[in-house]
């Protein structure tokens, strides 16, 4: 088999398309770049939809946090703590171990049966577990920005008779995001670089579609030679931090357009012609 053919059999088999046995002998560098290639395609998919969801919720526990009713921002603080306090491998273990607990046979809910059986996938229960980690984490790193808004900001924004939500839309908000964003940035990364542990938590991989660190043991313990697969794998997740770092450097050039360290003005040429 060419290294063409192995890409167009092995290239999304852990969504379920081409080959379905692994390859048992005479492994190749563009079988195990194929293959940890195509497990890398669960890994972005928990890395963004878990950051796309806990953006959200982050912003959410963040002015609950901030708030001043304690109704609101007891419960933010608490689970701020709650996941922050704990190590993320321990979360998978326990979000597994709970939802096995579940009935096999479902929940009735106003008289409908609802399954749970696919709470216990990893496409499902894993990306739950980071999902509220990541919203734990960035809710602080929001928080503490919400806090760094200059007062005169504010003051300013009520003194043009802004208040209520079009002060939050139009200066809390934006500024918020503005001086967050650089230690969002990184734990955006961190989170990308979390969804390895996805293989080694109990949420078992659907027959043999595991994420890039399942084919890169599979291939180690296989071949007996870590140094090939563990840095292949090393290395598409540097490729895939340049990537993330150039988007959210795009985002962030975005955010603070306005500055006028960032205005381009245009260069005017001045010559001294009399000293």
């Amino acid at each position: 088999m060419t290294c063409w053919e192995t890409i167009g059999a092995y290239a999304f088999r852990s969504l379920g398309y081409g080959e379905r046995l692994l390859p048992r002998t005479d492994f190749t560098l563009c079988q195990q770049f194929t293959l940890i290639g195509s497990g890398l395609i669960w890994n972005v998919y928990f890395g963004v939809v878990a950051l796309l969801f806990g953006f959200v919720l982050a912003n959410a526990i963040a002015f609950a946090k901030a708030s001043h009713n304690p109704i609101a921002r007891k419960p933010a603080e608490w689970f701020i703590f709650l996941f922050r306090g704990s190590p993320l491998f321990i979360q998978f273990f326990l979000a597994y171990e709970a939802l096995q607990l579940l009935p096999r046979a479902g929940i009735d809910v106003f008289g409908v049966t609802v399954q749970t059986a696919w709470t216990t996938k990893a496409w499902a229960g894993a990306l739950f577990v980071l999902f509220l980690n990541t919203a734990a984490y960035s809710a602080e790193i929001f928080h503490g920005a919400l806090r760094s808004i200059p007062k005169g900001d504010l003051e300013a924004a009520e003194a043009y008779g802004l208040t209520g939500f079009a002060k939050f839309r139009r200066i809390q908000w934006p500024t918020m995001l503005r001086l967050a964003w650089p230690a969002y940035t990184n734990e955006a990364i961190f989170l990308f670089h979390s969804t390895t542990l996805v293989f080694f938590s109990g949420f078992p991989a659907f027959q043999q579609r595991g994420d890039a660190l399942y084919y890169a043991s599979y291939f180690a313990d296989k071949t007996f030679n870590p140094f090939i697969p563990y840095p292949i794998v090393a290395g598409y997740f540097i490729i895939l931090t340049l990537l993330l770092i150039w988007l959210m450097g795009r985002i962030n050039t975005r955010l603070n357009r306005h500055l006028p360290s960032n205005l381009s003005g245009k260069i005017r040429l001045r010559p001294q012609l009399i000293r």
